[in-house]
């Protein structure tokens, strides 16, 4: 997390650089990415949608641990490094869910976040905008605050350290 750290640093100091980021599931895409991330010595972030990767299996049969291996496996293969590969989740909420009501989806939407960090992803981006059974169409942000963070518990406090970050197998 370090090296990324220094490189937003020198990239809000004007430097122009960023971070190689796709998110797809496709072999090729990922080897692609892979190899140009790679050919240029940057990282890689690599993410996968609610839709695409979840505890069930998404649309692509993945859990989120299946998506590490998988990326794993592709970069093993072509003799790619993984050690500069993040792994993100995008839309990570009740989006999967949609048509059961909130409380349901919220409750599959936390085991979807858990699994998801657990498996070693470092980008988590939660989105809990998306309207469910029973819902008016469009939420505002006062409901949309109360599904990222119910009456019963307070929003968390960060120790001010960072996990080490786990590195694909």
């Amino acid at each position: 997390m370090k090296a990324l750290l220094q490189l937003l640093q020198r990239h809000k100091a004007g430097s122009g650089e960023g971070i190689y980021a796709v998110c797809s599931s496709h072999p090729l895409v990922i080897e692609a990415a892979l190899r140009e991330s790679q050919r240029h010595d940057q990282w890689l972030l690599i993410e996968a949608t609610s839709n695409q990767v979840n505890q069930f299996g998404g649309y692509s049969g993945m859990t989120p641990a299946g998506f590490r291996t998988y990326v794993a496996d592709i970069a093993s293969r072509a003799s790619l490094r993984a050690d500069r590969v993040l792994l993100g989740g995008d839309h990570l909420g009740p989006n999967s869910w949609r048509s059961e009501a909130a409380a349901v989806a919220m409750a599959r939407s936390e085991q979807l976040i858990a699994d998801y960090v657990a498996a070693g992803f470092r980008k988590i981006h939660l989105d809990c905008s998306m309207s469910c059974a029973g819902d008016s169409e469009a939420l505002d942000d006062a409901q949309v605050a109360a599904r990222k963070y119910p009456p019963r518990e307070a929003p968390p406090r960060h120790s001010g350290h960072w996990p080490s970050p786990r590195r694909p197998p």
